[in-house]
């Protein structure tokens, strides 16, 4: 009995199937992808809690920081020592540390090197052979100071304790000596660059930093390859750098001693721009390299500099700079700095004459929508570097203009947010921090000075997603869950972290929750976890409990699949045959992802109307009818009428009269 039964059941279901998809409809779609308890994050607990929160017991480790550097002109080399103190907040024993060796992705022998095809890439090392020489390295805790041992892997190094870090509140410092040659590109995130004037440096990943300890991996250790970026613990920073006095240092954080390192006349004119709304010149074009806007030409300088609850400091060094500023206006009423410091070929009206403006707007807007800046100083420098963010600094490219710098600037101070105060794994989840990062940098496009690049047919919001064919945006081979280097080379395959997070998040907001519930949602999410380290569960979780609906549909279909969207309008029937009793049009979905159906609907008598289906018409097949009170014949269907979708195949999507 029980073996006919299950056939019995069997038959129903294939007839059942054979029902939602009629004979020759070309379909992939499935119900039991999404209706079906299949994608479930990882069970909360007292670390992460189920509404998305940093649970009651969260913990995070610390590391603060005690760095001075020298730069080297002459071999054009950093050299210095960093003493990390670091506090293990976790429940576990640590036996030895993992630090991140950045710079050692330009060794010859490294992972990044050997897995960068032989065409090159934008963020390969470019046959430079540099990397830490790491020179001393000693440990001091429990009262006892001793050698470390140093264990040295690609872009990684392990620490050996002695004896081990003890749980919650553990202490100890690691003082390390190092020192490394300055490549000319480093991976387009830093580099050297002689210009006009003279020489300019954009100094980052400069130090052996602490690798991250969680609750969720434990040591993240992932290399440093080139493309992912970074994950680093918060701290406390006070960094001192030695540079030739005729240079000026820039630097993350807050300048400790003006008045050794600066002149009076550059002090003044900082308390003017601290005042003021409009740009104010610091070092005009005409004085850039001049010995009266420095108070010594001779020997060196050491500029120091602290920063305080961040995860990493960047600074830059040079006599060839413009230097402008302005006051930044946050909510609470607090004020910051935005300060620009450019070549004097990149001045101009249309080009980095504009930068702190950028910079002034984007920090206020940020704040007012998600999260109030934090810091005191942010900086716009322009040089080699295409584009690359820390934290209260940021490296764009000295040839940019117009919309393009606007939209460079915009994107870059960005990161300040994503990931800089809400601290995601960067180099795992690519799209936690580009990908929200471009959504909100298209936000900031639609309201920067009434809309001036909002039309721009590149960087609006509705031009951006046909610019990037969204076509066939969802089609590229690669989910957005994949590491960021194992993403294909080419820009096309990378900006998919960009592009595709944007416009999912797009999608979110304008057609599936609403802009007021997505809103509300994703502001409490950045609030929640500033300053703590949040997963791709936490963020989804976060949004699903905010919006107050289940959207790991959503979040399975555009984060963990590459698969397609395409809904065709099918048939168009009349109750009893009879027009006045209305119509039924039935609709299908072709693809395998599952998004509401708008439907624009004409009639013959001229009245038009616009029908909203939500997603759940898809929970028990891929075809759905519906019955529309039409008082006339239907002249014409159009289905996502203002092309929000990802639509594959766009010529199903409408229906006529003659085709009845």
């Amino acid at each position: 009995m029980k073996k006919i039964i299950l056939f019995c059941l069997c038959i129903f279901n294939i007839g059942w199937l054979l029902a939602q998809h009629p004979s020759g409809e070309k379909t992939v779609y499935n119900p039991l992808d999404f209706y079906v308890p299949s994608f479930n994050p990882p069970t909360a607990n007292l670390y992460r809690s189920a509404n998305g929160n940093p649970g009651p017991m969260y913990w995070q480790n610390n590391a603060d920081y005690l760095i001075h550097a020298t730069i080297d002109e002459k071999n054009k080399a950093v050299k210095g020592d960093v003493t990390i103190y670091y506090t293990n907040n976790s429940p576990d024993k640590l036996d030895y540390l993992w630090l991140q060796l950045d710079q050692n992705l330009f060794k010859d022998s490294s992972r990044g090197t050997l897995t960068t095809s032989v065409v090159g890439a934008r963020f390969d090392s470019n046959g430079f052979d540099g990397g830490f020489n790491i020179t001393a390295a000693t440990i001091s805790s429990n009262g006892k100071i001793y050698p470390a041992k140093l264990i040295i892997t690609d872009t990684r190094m392990q620490v050996q304790l002695a004896s081990p870090l003890l749980p919650k509140g553990g202490k100890l410092s690691l003082k390390i000596d190092f020192s490394f040659s300055i490549p000319e590109h480093g991976s387009d995130r830093m580099g050297w660059m002689q210009t006009e004037k003279g020489m300019m440096y954009e100094i980052a990943q400069w130090y052996p930093r602490l690798c991250v300890y969680d609750d969720v991996e434990g040591w993240n250790t992932l290399p440093y390859m080139g493309v992912g970026e970074f994950y680093c613990e918060y701290g406390n920073f006070d960094y001192y750098i030695t540079a030739p006095a005729a240079m000026i240092v820039y630097g993350s954080g807050d300048l400790q001693n003006a008045e050794e390192v600066l002149t009076a006349a550059e002090i003044h004119r900082l308390a003017i721009a601290s005042k003021s709304d409009k740009t104010t010149m610091i070092i005009s074009a005409d004085e850039v390299g001049k010995p009266a806007m420095r108070p010594t030409t001779k020997g060196n300088l050491t500029w120091h500099f602290k920063m305080q609850h961040t995860r990493d400091v960047a600074w830059v060094a040079s006599g060839a700079l413009m230097w402008d500023a302005a006051r930044i206006n946050l909510p609470s009423g607090r004020k910051a700095m935005a300060m620009s410091a450019y070549p004097v070929v990149s001045m101009g009206d249309t080009a980095w004459s504009r930068s702190t403006e950028y910079l002034k707007n984007s920090v206020e807007l940020y704040s007012r929508s998600y999260f109030e800046y934090p810091w005191n100083n942010a900086y716009s420098i322009a040089g080699p570097v295409s584009g690359m963010e820390y934290p209260g600094m940021t490296f764009n490219d000295y040839r940019e203009k117009n919309a393009g710098l606007w939209f460079l600037i915009s994107h870059e101070i960005g990161h300040s947010w994503y990931p800089m105060i809400v601290g995601s794994n960067e180099r795992k989840y690519m799209w936690l921090d580009e990908g929200i990062n471009t959504f909100i940098n298209l936000e900031a496009n639609e309201s920067f000075n009434k809309g001036e690049y909002a039309k721009d047919p590149l960087f609006s919001q509705k031009d951006y997603f046909a610019y990037l064919n969204v076509d066939s945006l969802p089609n590229r081979h690669y989910p957005l869950m994949i590491l960021a280097d194992a993403m294909g080379e080419g820009e096309v395959e990378r900006t998919q972290f960009y592009s595709k997070t944007a416009y999912g998040l797009n999608l979110l907001r304008s057609v599936v929750v609403g802009k007021e519930r997505f809103d509300y949602a994703f502001k409490k999410y950045t609030e929640a976890w500033a300053y703590k380290h949040p997963s791709p569960y936490d963020f989804f979780r976060s949004m699903n409990n905010s919006v107050g609906e289940d959207l790991n549909w959503f979040w399975k279909e555009w984060f963990f699949t590459n698969w397609t969207n395409d809904q065709a309008i099918s048939s168009v029937r009349y109750v009893d045959n009879d027009v006045s009793k209305g119509s039924l049009i039935t609709i299908e979905n072709r693809g395998k992802i599952i998004l509401p159906a708008v439907v624009k609907i004409i009639q013959v008598n001229g009245e038009v109307a616009t029908v909203q289906l939500p997603v759940e018409v898809w929970q028990r097949g891929g075809t759905w009818t519906f019955k529309y009170p039409s008082k006339s014949k239907i002249n014409k269907l159009i289905l996502d009428p203002e092309n929000q979708l990802p639509d594959v195949d766009r010529k199903n999507n409408e229906w006529n009269n003659s085709n009845d």
